[in-house]
């Protein structure tokens, strides 16, 4: 199955390089390439790609913006969309995860983090840069989040609060079910229950949930 992708980046050479990285895979097709967000939400809505990946500094509507508008909490039938950064560190990660982003990479990944963002991402999976974890969610939690972090619906199990841990550390599903030693769909089930019981609509809000709730420090 052929995994369709919009990329959006204002840089011309950014935007080709990418492209192109994503043209090569035998399973991934762009199917449309925009300047800036406004251009890129027009594509989005009317290409129903499987998954967006959007800079986030783009002039007009950035990248967190043209996220909220595909992605973020009351679209009825919200997109995959994967944010692309040069800093490591950028504040505009942080909002650009609260707006619905399922992942973020930085722009010196490679081809292999790059295809398995968006295969993640079209899988209905996230895939955060696993260099970057820590230190950027660490940080962002210490100054405080934009509202409380909510109460779970029902208290976690200790298999729960362990599953927990590995996500907000980035790890795939298949390396929490090698780690813990248990199988693929039982960490399925978890991440599932995770979601339920913290409100969190994708991974990506598991892990701000844990680092705000000081379940995880940052390192380094």
């Amino acid at each position: 199955m052929t995994v369709r992708v919009l990329v959006a980046d204002d840089q011309e050479i950014v935007r080709t390089g990418l492209a192109m990285i994503l043209d090569a895979q035998p399973d991934i097709e762009v199917v449309g390439q925009a300047p800036d967000g406004r251009r890129a939400v027009e594509l989005a809505r009317r290409l129903r790609p499987d998954v967006c990946l959007f800079d986030i500094r783009m002039p007009g509507l950035d990248g967190i913006e043209a996220t909220r508008l595909l992605a973020g909490p009351g679209v009825p039938d919200p997109l995959a969309v994967v944010v692309i950064t040069t800093f490591d560190l950028d504040e505009y990660v942080y909002a650009a995860l609260r707006a619905g982003a399922r992942g973020f990479l930085l722009k010196n990944a490679g081809a292999q983090m790059l295809s398995q963002a968006v295969h993640a991402a079209a899988e209905g999976d996230a895939l955060i840069a696993p260099s970057v974890t820590a230190r950027l969610l660490g940080a962002f939690a210490r100054t405080g989040p934009a509202a409380p972090p909510a109460h779970p619906v029902e208290a976690l199990t200790y298999r729960e609060e362990e599953i927990l841990l590995t996500v907000a550390r980035g790890r795939t599903n298949s390396e929490i079910a090698d780690e813990l030693h248990i199988s693929l769909s039982t960490v399925k089930t978890h991440i599932a229950s995770l979601m339920a019981k913290l409100g969190a609509r994708n991974r990506v809000e598991i892990a701000m949930w844990a680092y705000e709730t000081n379940r995880v420090r940052a390192s380094g």
